[in-house]
């Protein structure tokens, strides 16, 4: 397990308090005079802009410092349940930097995009053979993008009918992904919570009281927030189907199953995709992402345009115009480089090694939950997947300590916390995915850290409640954060800005 290093750190003045009158780190000629009309003064300052002062090398030190306070997969591990932080090979960023996907413009003809509309076609023959799908749409640009697509792809199909005034409901589990609830409303459905069994799946029995007239559909996340999978799906499908209305899948959790179980054969009629989850693009910081969504041939008709299509001869064309389509998600044709990093890592890999990443993922959570079952509660003694929920419960209780007590002493270790108090039907929930790109001694050094915290939860818990004390900034109040937040830099002598 590494070493807290101590005193490694220090304070940083944000930047603004660094400078000094008189320090530059540039040097331009004087400025010509501007010729012409003057700038109305409606448009010009009233002051000139607050910018610090400093040369080049305390840029540069100010700047590296911080980018020592940040995690990242290249620095360790980082657990996120639900969010599969995996690493991102290299590979990866050298395909996309290809000056051959860089310097072509989504304007040009035809001809000259033929490289890049094949590789856009190669990833969504790939995605197709993996999910059984009729079609699949790489125009989303994120998870909760491709929720709504989906669901928009139900309300064309339900509106065809002629039945779009009386489907109104969409069936969604406890254990769902928090974004679902919100592309439901969006796409004017009604949410309707139902509550998951006592072993932490869903039951047909939950579902029976809802199949009627007013059902539109159901989203399940499967795997599902607690890493369990969803046994009773294809029965449940087949129910709802039954009963008129379209079935929805989370596909955040894909990296579980994937080459072991396509959603199209269990009855899925839509599903999303996280290229920056399952298929190791980028991912944290607010992008860019990528949620591609597939669909059965019902649904095809209605997949937003363009789609890229292969012509008799062997050339690739861009389909722009469909009577039935559900319009365009956005100018030109998604986040182009993450495609190309997603194709990358599934051509390198192959159908094999992709089988692969799903045994090792789910091994290496299997192993994570039996390390961890010593030191913290699991709510549930079903068998998990990719990812092992626990809960602070009994620590809690005979403690004082919390889960986030113990995220936030984590950080002392060098380790990015799991993610914490998520899914809600878990107290205090403890979630950690390790990913199929952690080794055992990774592993062990992650249980040898919780277990070291969990250890001073009950001889030193003011160590634990006071953490972090070895990071930049300490301790956080986060209510107040995000309550009061202040967003721009404003000098000591005035007021903060609300």
């Amino acid at each position: 397990m590494p070493d807290i290093k101590k005193g490694m750190l220090r304070k940083v003045p944000v930047i603004f308090e660094l400078g000094c009158e008189g320090r530059e780190g540039f040097a331009l000629p004087e400025a010509e005079p501007l010729t012409g009309e003057p700038l109305p003064d409606r448009f010009r300052r009233a002051a000139p802009p607050l910018l610090p002062r400093l040369d080049e090398v305390s840029v540069v030190r100010h700047y590296t410092q911080l980018s020592h306070w940040n995690h990242a997969i290249e620095l360790g591990s980082y657990p996120l349940g639900s969010c599969t932080m995996k690493y991102n090979p290299k590979i990866n960023e050298i395909t996309a930097a290809l000056p051959g996907f860089t310097r072509v413009h989504p304007l040009q003809c035809e001809e000259h995009l033929q490289g890049s509309l094949e590789l856009l076609y190669v990833l969504e023959d790939s995605l197709k053979r993996l999910t059984g799908f009729e079609r699949i749409t790489l125009q989303p640009l994120a998870g909760a993008n491709g929720e709504f697509t989906g669901l928009s792809l139900i309300k064309k199909a339900i509106e065809a009918k002629g039945e779009g005034a009386t489907r109104r409901k969409i069936l969604i589990p406890d254990t769902a992904h928090g974004t679902n609830p919100a592309s439901v409303v969006l796409n004017g459905f009604e949410p309707v919570s139902i509550e998951t069994g006592a072993e932490g799946h869903l039951l047909p029995e939950a579902v029976v009281p809802h199949l009627g007239p007013e059902l539109a559909g159901i989203m399940v996340t499967n795997p599902n927030t607690l890493g369990i999978y969803e046994a009773s799906l294809k029965d449940i499908a087949a129910m709802v189907h039954g009963a008129g209305g379209y079935v929805y899948m989370d596909g955040a959790n894909f990296n579980a199953i994937m080459g072991k179980v396509r959603p199209a054969d269990i009855g899925v009629d839509t599903m999303h995709l996280n290229l920056h989850k399952t298929f190791s693009t980028p991912h944290g910081g607010g992008g860019p992402g990528a949620g591609p969504v597939g669909m059965t041939a019902e649904l095809a008709r209605f997949a937003p345009v363009p789609v890229v299509d292969r012509r008799d001869d062997g050339t690739f064309t861009l389909v722009t115009g469909s009577d039935d389509s559900m319009g365009k998600l956005h100018p030109f044709f998604g986040n182009f480089g993450v495609l190309v990093r997603a194709c990358t890592y599934i051509l390198e890999l192959g159908e094999e090694g992709l089988h692969e990443v799903t045994r090792r993922a789910v091994l290496n959570a299997r192993y994570l939950r039996k390390r961890l079952e010593e030191y913290l509660d699991l709510p549930y003694q079903v068998e998990t997947l990719h990812e092992a929920v626990f809960s602070d419960k009994t620590l809690k209780k005979e403690t004082g300590i919390s889960t986030m007590d113990i995220a936030k002493r984590l950080l002392d270790f060098g380790f990015h916390p799991p993610t914490v108090y998520f899914p809600l039907i878990v107290s205090g929930a403890f979630m950690a995915e390790p990913t199929e790109t952690e080794s055992k001694e990774d592993i062990d050094d992650f249980v040898a850290a919780v277990a070291t915290v969990i250890g001073e939860a009950r001889e030193n818990p003011d160590m634990v409640h006071n953490a972090p004390h070895n990071t930049g900034v300490g301790r956080l109040d986060e209510a107040f954060a995000a309550r009061k937040k202040i967003l721009r830099y404003t000098p000591a002598e005035t007021d903060p800005v609300d």
